[in-house]
């Protein structure tokens, strides 16, 4: 009797053609669309106000002014005032390209792999090679769409997580805005001078090449230590190359992940980490130093904030955790004292140096600012 290679008959033929006719930008279709459904939520993510609008172009100029001073530069404020898709659009196109290249991995399996009988090394399965290779990106763009619509539920703007960025596009998502003032009691006013003044550094400090250089190289190593759970995955389903083993995996997909823990933390995960809890915390001293420069001291949109900044962001710690950056832990305190010290020292203007490429701190100067001071300040680029 004849028994075919391939027990599930058409089924795997039909998908690899179903996704090979979508080309091979299908991953990040496939993460767009989830994405924008998420995003929209059960409101349908309802435009701006006009009136909310209006009020946002208004203050916008008298921060940018702020901002320009604090800097030394003058640039002419494009903040938008968008909703959640916008924003998840804009996110999207921001995180891109620093996870494709996480992709050339997850989409190219080994040629062999090491029998889970045997601990022999034999010829991989065809059929898993072109599972893998197909089912790789796709898997990265269903995680990428998840957590991008789920970051703009409730992120004001794309400064909540500082990554380099390729365009100077500046965008508030007011509904969210004005969500945490009704919340908090707040006035709108006070919130939306201080969300503006947040992303306007943010976007003034992100967009430097050197910065963004910076970032990058940090990144490069984060990212592929965040996929490692992802390898972890695919080598799991590389090593199934019995026909009853694929079929196990089908009937009960969660058994892929017993076992599976998360890494521990690395070098890697340590430097991105200072980095970017150091520029986070900039941004915000940033945001309340010129909130209090136009509408005077605001000590309850200070508390208001912290705390916002440590409770349910769930969606925020899924996106920096696409990246190896962690939002809560120890190192955010230390950030806090290193800023609060330097600005104390020295003023907000010595931040400055965060526009060079050798101005991020390491891990042992968020601990050290008088270290990071001395370094940055006798650099050969200050």
């Amino acid at each position: 009797m004849f028994v075919s290679d391939n027990p599930f008959g058409p089924l795997f033929g039909d998908l690899f053609n179903v996704l090979g006719q979508q080309g091979p930008h299908a991953w990040f279709d496939t993460a767009t669309q989830l994405a924008l459904s998420v995003a929209r939520g059960t409101d349908g993510d309802p435009n701006p106000d006009p009136r909310e609008r209006q009020r946002l172009e208004e203050l916008t100029p008298l921060v940018a002014r702020h901002v320009d001073a604090l800097f030394g530069v003058a640039r002419e404020p494009t903040l938008a005032a968008v909703n959640r898709s916008d924003l998840t659009l804009a996110a999207l196109a921001q995180w891109r390209p620093l996870i494709e290249p996480s992709l050339r991995t997850t989409a190219t399996p080994p040629t062999s792999i090491t029998s889970v009988d045997t601990n022999a090394e034999v010829d991989a399965n065809p059929l898993m090679e072109q599972l893998l290779s197909t089912l790789g990106p796709l898997m990265t763009g269903f995680q990428l769409g998840s957590v991008a619509g789920h970051f703009s539920e409730r992120a004001w703007s794309l400064a909540v997580l500082p990554l380099p960025r390729l365009t100077s596009d500046q965008l508030l998502v007011i509904n969210n805005v004005s969500a945490f003032a009704d919340q908090w009691s707040l006035e709108r006013d006070e919130v939306y001078v201080f969300a503006a003044a947040q992303e306007l550094v943010a976007s003034v400090v992100l967009t430097q090449p050197g910065t963004g250089d910076a970032l990058r190289a940090l990144l490069l190593d984060a990212v592929r230590e965040a996929s490692a759970i992802q390898q972890d995955l695919m080598g799991r389903l590389q090593s199934m190359i019995r026909p009853d083993d694929l079929a196990s995996l089908l009937s009960d997909p969660s058994s892929l992940l017993d076992g599976i823990t998360l890494p521990e933390e690395t070098e890697a995960t340590r430097a991105i980490n200072a980095a970017a809890a150091a520029l986070t915390a900039f941004f915000d001293a940033a945001a309340h130093d010129i909130t209090r420069a136009l509408l005077g001291p605001r000590p309850q949109l200070v508390e208001a904030y912290r705390r916002h900044r440590r409770s349910d962001a769930r969606g925020e710690d899924a996106a920096a955790a696409l990246f190896g950056i962690a939002t809560q832990g120890p190192h955010h305190e230390s950030a806090q004292r290193f800023v609060e010290e330097l600005v104390t020292e020295h003023s907000l203007r010595v931040f400055d140096a965060l526009l060079r490429v050798d101005g991020l701190p390491s891990a042992l100067e968020l601990e050290n600012p008088t270290a990071w001071y001395e370094r940055v300040t006798n650099s050969p680029l200050a």
